[in-house]
């Protein structure tokens, strides 16, 4: 038998461990299902280029009988580092609402300068809109994301017009590839930027110069024009997609001044909009509090534009 001690230590014990049963912390059913309520289709080729597969992972949910709210993102790592798996745990969110995800790899610096990754995002955006029917895909309430140079890859292939050289490299069908040379239109209902950059001519020279991004260009001559033609806020105009940006306001990496000039042109244009600016906050190392605000804050914005309707934004039974 037991001692009196022993006894009440393993008395305590067995409390303790019931009480963290019953007060299991936020967000434990969500772990303890996703593995039963999503399925994931890693590494499908949804491009070659530069001889190069280029990949992108889905997220789907099971069972789904019509067609769900689609995120398509794209990592950071400014042009120049980074792959898709490095952004998964940033999925979670809309995993957590029953949304598809679309993650997206695109060519590194390494692999082809710019405007690559621009040209396979674009792509990718295509891929998504022809493959909708298989995968369930609602073409109507497709939101791209990315955060860093990602962030600045969503705007980019957003706010590209239709008929934009940077599509022309991209896979048709068949009927298309040979019997003529119409393309779907690219379609976003909006998108979701985490401190991407708004205008990238800057960073490539003088005191506001960073090398990641002289890197993604290397040594082609016309590097400036280039690089305006793939700066978001060089895209404004009335009539894009209803977008949402993240900066930190001491954010030594991205200038966080980039933001409010693309959002003052964006209001100028009369494109919906909104800049949460976390006060202090540096490249991308928010605290859970400032994080759970900014999605907050994403969430009420696509319900407030129309992207999606509010019960769509319940977390998933």
């Amino acid at each position: 038998m037991l001692n009196f001690p022993l006894r009440a230590t393993v008395l305590c014990l067995a409390w303790l461990l019931a009480g963290t049963t019953l007060a299991a912390p936020a967000g434990v059913e969500f772990a303890d299902t996703i593995g039963f309520t999503y399925q994931i289709k890693p590494d499908i080729t949804y491009a070659i280029a530069s001889n190069v597969e280029l990949k992108l992972d889905l997220y789907l949910p099971r069972g789904a009988r019509k067609p769900v709210p689609t995120l398509v993102y794209f990592h950071g790592g400014g042009w120049v580092e980074g792959k898709k798996e490095n952004a998964a745990l940033l999925l979670m969110p809309y995993l957590a609402l029953g949304w598809a995800v679309v993650n997206v790899e695109y060519r590194l610096g390494r692999v082809a300068p710019a405007p690559a990754a621009v040209e396979d995002c674009r792509c990718a955006l295509r891929w998504v809109q022809k493959m909708a029917a298989q995968y369930q895909f609602d073409t109507s309430a497709l939101v791209v994301a990315g955060d860093s140079a990602g962030g600045h890859l969503a705007m980019t292939s957003a706010m590209l017009p239709a008929g934009t050289p940077f599509d022309r490299s991209c896979p048709t069908p068949d009927g298309e590839r040979w019997g003529g040379a119409r393309e779907e239109p690219v379609r976003v209902a909006a998108v979701i930027n985490w401190f991407g950059v708004a205008e990238v001519e800057p960073l490539l020279e003088g005191g506001a110069a960073r090398h990641w991004a002289i890197e993604w260009f290397g040594s082609m001559a016309e590097r400036r024009a280039l690089a305006q033609a793939v700066s978001p806020l060089r895209l404004v105009r009335p009539g894009l997609p209803p977008l949402i940006s993240v900066h930190g306001g001491a954010d030594p990496v991205v200038p966080h001044a980039q933001s409010v000039a693309l959002h003052a042109a964006l209001d100028k244009a009369g494109v919906p909009n909104r800049l949460v600016t976390i006060p202090g906050g540096i490249h991308g190392a928010f605290s859970r509090r400032e994080v759970g605000a900014a999605n907050d804050a994403i969430r009420a914005f696509l319900v407030e534009n129309k992207v999606v309707e509010h019960k769509v934004l319940r977390a998933a039974d």
